[in-house]
């Protein structure tokens, strides 16, 4: 089975929402989003505490709500929403292959946009030694056991991480009646600063214990290098995130090695004409508002390539991060051309710098800077105006961002 559509969103998300509500009914054409749960919506789905839609929906919702007003917003605009719908790979440039309960079948679009998200590293993935007990979960992984199916978990925990996710960790046990006992980072300092006692940093887990169930987490200071044990019965793994990105790895596209997404333009295209990319794909990972407003950021890409077919005439430059900065999105830019969602830089950094300086330089000369009043600080995302490199040549080199 064959099915044309004028443009296919995948990932029901909010940056994937946000760009079918902006789409529907603008282009001439059915707008399709795929996503693969039972219901849309993504992570905030099942995250059943507040602090979401500030800077899209300009309210405080709590995750449910935001994820259903973002559906049935999308929904309203026109866009069909099919959930239980898995797009295993690709039957052409621009065509997808569909598994639903429904069958199979190749949905073809003339634009596409991936918002697949991110995800948190497992522990396979993490290298953490010691048994193999039950009781060890990602936030994601907890907050769909809790909040989604309504099973319990254990009464002493472990979060190991020290990000605005970690607090999101907090809160669904505490809400399951799991107590935290300590939360513990490998950084000099939680970032964001979050009300939980004990907190121990420059701290990493050398291995977890247990037969059948956790029992105790063994931790090593990286300053001395002694170990300690904790006792737990649930140890959650909070951060360090990594774009889903196997879908744009198998079409092909140009991956930034930093970031592991897709490499884009300040337009959110990728190196495949007519194929966008948008959300915690890009950056993984910031909040769910602003992967939103990159789905609203997108969508005037996306309608000007159907409108034209057109693709920018120039190759772009090439915005580079050096360390302490570990990675930028978007990697290219158009001089001349529309800045980037919110006219903003993301960037990661592995140092703190309270009012940073940032200088962004060009063949050796030093095309812009700026003081800003917020601190660069690992575990959280930097933002950088567009106008540092708004100067830059476009017939140069690279332009690479610094502290």
């Amino acid at each position: 089975m064959n099915e044309h559509v004028r443009v296919a969103v995948v990932g029901g998300g909010p940056a994937g929402l946000t760009a079918a509500a902006a789409l529907a009914g603008r282009v001439d054409g059915p707008v399709l989003v795929l996503e693969r749960e039972a219901a849309a919506g993504g992570i905030p789905r099942h995250s059943e505490h507040s602090g979401y839609g500030l800077r899209d929906r300009h309210r405080v919702l709590s995750g449910p709500s935001y994820a259903r007003r973002l559906a049935a917003a999308a929904t309203a605009a026109g866009a069909v929403v099919e959930t239980e719908a898995m797009v295993t790979g690709w039957a052409g440039e621009r065509a997808l292959e569909v598994t639903s309960p429904r069958g199979r079948r190749t949905v073809t679009a003339d634009a596409i946009v991936l918002a697949t998200g991110a995800r948190e590293r497992p522990r396979p993935a993490r290298w953490i030694p010691g048994d193999r007990p039950a009781g060890v979960y990602t936030t994601g992984q907890l907050q769909q056991l809790v909040h989604v199916h309504h099973r319990p978990v254990g009464r002493r925990a472990v979060v190991v991480g020290a990000e605005l996710v970690s607090w999101s960790a907090v809160l669904t046990l505490r809400a399951a009646g799991c107590r935290t006992v300590l939360l513990t980072t490998e950084l000099d300092r939680p970032e964001p600063r979050l009300p939980i006692r004990p907190v121990r940093t420059r701290t990493r887990v050398a291995a977890i214990h247990g037969t059948g169930r956790v029992s105790t987490v063994e931790l090593e200071d990286l300053r001395t290098g002694r170990r300690r044990e904790v006792a737990c019965d649930t140890v959650v793994l909070t951060g360090d995130w990594v774009p889903d990105h196997e879908l744009a790895r198998s079409a092909g596209l140009t991956l930034d090695p930093a970031t592991l997404g897709p490499r884009v333009d300040a337009g959110l295209r990728t190196s495949r004409p007519g194929v966008f990319a948008a959300g915690n794909l890009l950056h993984p990972v910031d909040t769910a508002d602003v992967a939103a407003l990159d789905g609203r950021h997108v969508a005037t890409a996306v309608r000007q390539w159907l409108a034209d077919g057109a693709v920018p005439a120039d190759p772009g430059l090439a915005v580079v991060a050096d360390p302490p900065l570990l990675w930028v999105t978007p990697q290219l830019i158009h001089p001349g051309g529309p800045p980037p969602p919110r006219g903003r830089l993301l960037l990661w950094t592995a140092e703190r710098r309270s009012l940073p300086l940032v200088t962004a330089v060009q063949d050796g000369r030093v095309v812009g800077s700026a003081r800003l009043p917020w601190p660069a600080a690992p575990g959280r995302m930097f933002r950088v105006p567009y106008s540092v490199i708004r100067a830059a040549d476009p017939a140069g080199g690279p332009v690479h961002l610094r502290l």
